[in-house]
């Protein structure tokens, strides 16, 4: 079992940065995929980004160049560094934990709202 629990949200001007933390209660070392997903008013959840447990990164065509995924397993911790943010990213962000041992699972936090002012 994880818990995970996300931080960093808030409202931003256009063209602004924000960093999005999200904390697992255990180790996230052997985690397969951590990633963070997004659900904007009215609009399916989708990925923002992912990375695996060896380091290789996924972005959404929407947000590359312009965010950041990062592991440190030494904190149990995983980032989402987002510059040059446009009105279009406000949602809740979601961290997520893909386990695929000992059986597949998918855990989630509980989100933090990210507004995008024009």
């Amino acid at each position: 079992h994880v818990q995970l629990v996300e931080s960093g949200g808030g409202l931003v001007q256009a063209g602004g940065s924000l960093r999005l933390s999200c904390i697992a209660s255990r180790s996230i070392f052997s985690i397969n995929r951590m990633g963070w997903y997004r659900r904007a008013p009215g609009k399916q959840r989708e990925l923002v980004a992912a990375i695996g447990s060896g380091g290789i990164t996924n972005y959404a065509d929407s947000v590359k160049g312009r965010f950041t995924i990062s592991r440190d397993n030494d904190k149990n911790t995983v980032y989402l560094q987002m510059n040059s943010l446009k009105p279009d990213d406000t949602a809740v962000y979601y961290c997520n934990a893909y386990v695929t041992s000992p059986s597949v699972y998918d855990y989630w936090g509980q989100g933090t709202q990210v507004t995008v002012s024009s």
